[in-house]
């Protein structure tokens, strides 16, 4: 367990008075104990030292100051240029004036970089603007400094005398410009430098024209070397095609398949042609035999005729106009004369001989249409005759027919090709004659003459030379100051404590320093200073008052502790009573040796269980003291709680002398490395919630987790008999600040205790 009693740059009243004595020291001189850090001593060096920052500083604010006046200028000017990818749509073919065209993806943005960045369109732009002969750009034109001449002879710089008059230029070109495309954008910007505004201005403007006439040179060249292949490719398709519709033709003259309308044979013509007269007879032949038919029938029935050949009749017509007139005077006369008078037989003579004529003529047209019948299904035999002659001159002509369309077929896509050629050629040659053919970039944004330096930028050169410089001299000076106050000093501080177990040896070396410590005189050692209230209240142990045992009770005390001093134990329960909520965790552990804590805290424990539900827990774990006093010796502890082998109820045992519930740490010999388990924190707050006080026997706490024995909890803590009283206070006062609420520092440990046969085994409910 690592817990961290000593503060840094912090001493307490009884390390200063046990470890050495006071002495006086001056107060002018203020020093830091070792290992401390101090803003204001650093702050007092950075004043003392303030020449050795400021000397520097001001320097190096005049050097840049110089330095920046002292550089050439120089001016940059930009142009922009759009990247579109697009074509006119009036310039394109007409099979692709519908077609949409792709988006420039980003690999083809940086392509346009690059070509911008070409050395071809670099030496356009030198001999366009005559830039060899500028000494800007040519430095051996002015002269090569005798700086510059031994760098190159120590090969730091390259050589200009070495170099080509080209190659001079060209390095200084490509010095001068930038060229990057926009994020997300299809921009070019093409930025130039040069010590003349109006010159980076022209050759910025001069590079974006430039990249514009490579793009139509390019074009214009494509276009040329596609229409000259073009031209040979249709010459020879032309013959290709010429040859495959001889052959055709002569294929067909040889096998005599003639081609007619629609682009079929004769044959395959002529046996469609008769198929569909030989259905159009059948279909008259079965017409007329429906009409023949049924006509008969309404003959034989005696039903009125109403077939459409028969009412269609113009004889049959004025017949049945006759007949209506008839019937009409016959209905006249019948109303004023019997049906035996001469007139009335007239009538109905007439009218009888009529409908006779009507079925006679009904009879005729009965028999044209059976006539018409007997004249179809002639026509369907002759046509059936010849769409079988049809059919078998069409079977023999088959493989022939076969024959002449894949002819056809080669020599189709021979022509279609043509074709193809033929519009790609005529394309391509009017795009080899246009002047100025349209390119896939146009500028936006032209150069314009800057008055303001691109180079050399004043203001952050001198602020980041001067702020660099400061911040140089003054981390020099911080850092000697820091390697100063963390050095090793002479004097021996207090040391730091990490556990439990530091505590006790601190309290054992304590002793012997007290014990040799010198006398002085009061004169000579500074008094303490009064500590807080606060301080006071937790640096003065607990003093409840005396109680009265109960006499039921004090047999079972006198049984359970038999020599312990008894007043300091029940003075010490009582106070733990009274507390109620704020003695709810207690820890009991100190530097006495054997079973000195363990016998302690299970008399602490008895007491308390007289009045209150108490548990006790051993963490301390050796001797297996508390085991042999429970009612079952073999019950599972902590360790097997820990790693999941026992119930959380079957590690709760009872004291065999007293109503105490007891929890071992396990079995002798266990991992206590399962003790750091944070479930082991979770189980101690479980039994907080259940009993009114739970004792954690810590014994001297040597790896066991702070936080578990401090958090909501208060010490008491078991000294050596022969520790002085001014390492307890020591002691004490160090628990508190680890964290425990209160401790209380008791006299002597309890000697011994009873322990009892063990009885059988009984498990807290």
């Amino acid at each position: 367990m690592r817990l961290a009693f000593w503060r840094a740059g912090k001493k307490t009243k009884a390390d200063e008075a046990s470890v050495r004595p006071v002495t006086s020291v001056p107060s002018a001189v203020e020093t830091a104990p070792s290992g401390d850090l101090d803003i204001r001593l650093v702050g007092r060096a950075l004043a003392r030292k303030r020449g050795f920052i400021l000397v520097p500083t001001l320097l190096a604010l005049a050097l840049a100051v110089t330095a920046v006046n002292m550089i050439t200028p120089r001016y940059k000017s930009e142009a922009r240029i759009l990247i579109d990818g697009r074509e006119n749509t009036f310039l394109r073919p007409s099979s692709e004036r519908a077609e949409e065209r792709t988006a420039l993806d980003a690999e083809a943005v940086t392509s346009q970089v690059q070509l911008v960045l070409s050395r071809d369109l670099a030496r356009d732009i030198i001999r366009k603007n005559k830039l060899g002969e500028l000494p800007e750009f040519d430095p051996v034109l002015r002269g090569v400094s005798p700086v510059k001449s031994i760098a190159a002879m120590m090969g730091l710089v390259k050589d200009p005398l070495a170099m080509s008059p080209d190659e001079r230029v060209m390095d200084a070109y490509y010095e001068r410009l930038t060229v990057y495309a926009v994020d997300k954008s299809r921009v070019l910007v093409v930025e130039f430098q040069s010590q003349d505004p109006a010159l980076a201005a022209q050759v910025a403007n001069s590079i974006a024209d430039g990249y514009l006439v490579v793009q139509q040179n390019a074009r214009q060249a494509q276009a040329r070397s596609a229409s000259q292949w073009l031209a040979g490719e249709i010459q020879s398709l032309r013959k290709k095609v010429e040859e495959a519709e001889s052959r055709v033709e002569e294929f067909r003259a040889k096998s005599n398949s003639f081609m007619g309308t629609n682009n079929t044979s004769l044959s395959n013509q002529q046996m469609g042609e008769t198929s569909t007269q030989l259905n159009n007879a059948r279909g008259l032949k079965s017409d007329a035999e429906t009409k023949a038919r049924l006509i008969r029938e309404m003959l034989q029935s005696g039903q009125p005729i109403e077939a459409s050949e028969v009412v269609n009749s113009e004889l049959m017509r004025r017949l049945s106009e006759q007949r209506v007139n008839l019937r009409a005077q016959l209905a006249e006369q019948s109303s004023t004369l019997l049906d035996n008078h001469p007139r009335i037989k007239e009538l109905k003579a007439q009218l009888a001989d009529l409908d006779r004529q009507i079925r006679d003529e009904a009879g005729k047209i009965s028999r044209s249409l059976d006539s018409d019948a007997r004249i179809a299904e002639g026509r369907v035999q002759m046509l059936s005759q010849s769409l079988d002659q049809a059919k078998k001159q069409a079977t023999s002509t088959n493989g022939q027919d076969v024959q002449l369309r894949a002819l056809e077929r080669e020599a189709k896509s021979q022509r279609d090709l043509l074709e193809s050629y033929l519009a790609k050629y005529r394309e391509a040659n009017t795009r080899e004659s246009l002047d100025t053919p349209p390119a896939e970039g146009r500028i936006i944004s032209r150069a314009v003459v800057s008055n303001t330096p691109a180079y050399p930028k004043k203001l952050p050169i001198v602020l980041i030379a001067t702020l660099a410089t400061l911040m140089l001299t003054a981390g020099v000076v911080i850092t000697g100051e820091l390697l100063r106050l963390t050095a090793p000093r002479a004097a021996n501080p207090a040391p730091a404590m990490g556990n439990m177990a530091d505590v006790m040896v601190l309290a054992a070396r304590v002793e012997p320093m007290i014990s040799a410590r010198p006398v002085h005189t009061t004169a000579a050692v500074a008094p303490p200073p009064t500590p807080a209230p606060v301080e006071a209240a937790r640096a003065a142990p607990i003093e409840p008052p005396a109680t009265a045992m109960q006499p039921a009770e004090a047999p079972a005390l006198e049984a359970a502790k038999p020599t312990p001093p008894l007043s300091e134990i029940e003075q010490l329960a009582a106070g733990l009573l009274a507390a109620g909520d704020g003695a709810r965790k207690i820890t009991v552990l100190g530097t006495a040796g054997g079973e000195a804590v363990t016998v302690t805290a299970l008399s602490i424990a008895r007491t308390l269980a007289r009045e209150a539900r108490v548990v006790l827990v051993d963490l301390a774990g050796s001797p297996q003291m508390l085991a042999s006093l429970s009612v079952d010796p073999a019950a599972p502890g902590l360790i097997e709680l820990m790693l999941g082998e026992a119930s959380f109820s079957s590690i709760i045992t009872k004291d065999q002398a007293s109503r105490l519930h007891l929890v071992n740490a396990g079995r002798p010999g266990a991992d206590r490395g399962q003790l750091q388990s944070p479930r082991l924190a979770l189980a101690i707050d479980a039994l907080l919630r259940v009993y009114d006080h739970v004792l954690l026997d810590a014994g001297n706490a040597s790896d066991l987790p702070a936080e578990l024995l401090t958090a909501g909890a208060r010490a008491v803590v078991v000294p050596d008999p022969n520790m002085p009283a001014e390492a307890r206070s020591q002691m004490s006062e160090q628990l508190r600040e680890v964290g425990f609420g209160a401790v209380t520092m008791l006299k002597a440990p309890v000697e011994s205790a009873n322990r009892n046969q063990p009885g059988a085994r009984g498990v807290a409910a």
